[in-house]
């Protein structure tokens, strides 16, 4: 997969924090939400809706801006620069991502409200509350934005055994907008602390991944990309099976408890996002409830 080279990237999607410190991490307790600091919560789509009527424990008093912060306005221009670095990769691919959905909604008569990426080292501040690169990455309905810091892209790897892969980053972003697509159309909901393999938290997060899918179907379409090969579909497919409830908790303490799944197995998560892949179309993502 690559960029085409001449196609121009908006930068302005993308609030770049990385090298601003937000002091210290946030400390969650309260309703189990304390699970998100920990290597099992470090599952696509943290839903934090909920935080900023909770416990948020102990919180930075300010926020400083280091030196060195890079300026995407200045080095992400083009497809090229996406092709030689990471970040102007991940401009590339929210513009992508935003450009299809913008034309979707607008071919449904409806309009698609843009939401921005933002990238940040360690920790940095949200109207969901502070986040913590330990969560990975998440949609914040509150600001609607969304959340990354890059080295959670690395952590598949290393972590959770992903085959990595530009595309398999480009399935993260997918994944996070397609939350933001369920709250744009009134699906995204947190009010359920149900758990298990049919629970409603784990239909939105199987839901997300099918809209990732349908994404992936018609990314070329946007212009920004090249074609999308076998080989970046393998990837996609891959790292939805390494971030499956079944194989963090294997991985993490040693047995599978299906019945505090909350994102949903390896099988369950690949199948939803080759829903969307093989369709291109909204409809097999929908739910109860959820008209597109």
């Amino acid at each position: 997969m690559s960029f085409n080279n001449k196609s121009r990237l908006d930068p302005s999607q993308v609030d770049d924090r990385r090298g601003r410190g937000a002091g210290t991490a946030i400390a969650i307790g309260g309703g189990g939400l304390g699970l998100i600091i920990t290597i099992v919560a470090m599952l696509l789509g943290v839903n934090l809706t909920d935080l900023t009527n909770g416990d948020t424990g102990q919180v930075p008093l300010s926020t400083e801006s280091a030196g060195g912060i890079n300026d995407l306005e200045a080095q992400c221009q083009t497809g090229a620069d996406a092709n030689t670095r990471q970040d102007c990769r991940i401009v590339g691919f929210v513009n992508s991502i935003q450009s299809f959905w913008t034309d979707e909604f607008a071919r449904r008569g409806s309009q698609y409200t843009p939401a921005d990426t933002v990238l940040f080292t360690g920790s940095t501040e949200a109207a969901c509350g502070y986040a913590s690169g330990a969560m990975g990455p998440f949609y914040c309905p509150a600001d609607q934005k969304v959340y990354l810091d890059l080295d959670f892209l690395n952590e598949l790897q290393t972590r959770f055994g992903a085959q990595g892969g530009s595309f398999a980053e480009a399935y993260v972003l997918a994944h996070e907008y397609g939350h933001h697509v369920q709250h744009l159309l009134g699906a995204l909901s947190s009010s359920s602390n149900a758990t298990g393999p049919e629970s409603e938290s784990v239909q939105t997060e199987l839901q997300a991944d099918c809209l990732a899918g349908v994404w992936a179907f018609h990314a070329t379409d946007t212009g920004y990309l090249t074609q999308v090969t076998d080989q970046d579909i393998a990837q996609s497919l891959d790292a939805a099976a390494s971030v499956g409830d079944d194989r963090i908790q294997s991985e993490t303490q040693g047995y599978v408890s299906p019945e505090s799944w909350t994102h949903g197995s390896s099988e369950q998560r690949q199948l939803a996002l080759k829903d969307g892949l093989q369709s291109g179309d909204l409809a097999t993502c929908e739910s109860p409830g959820w008209t597109p």
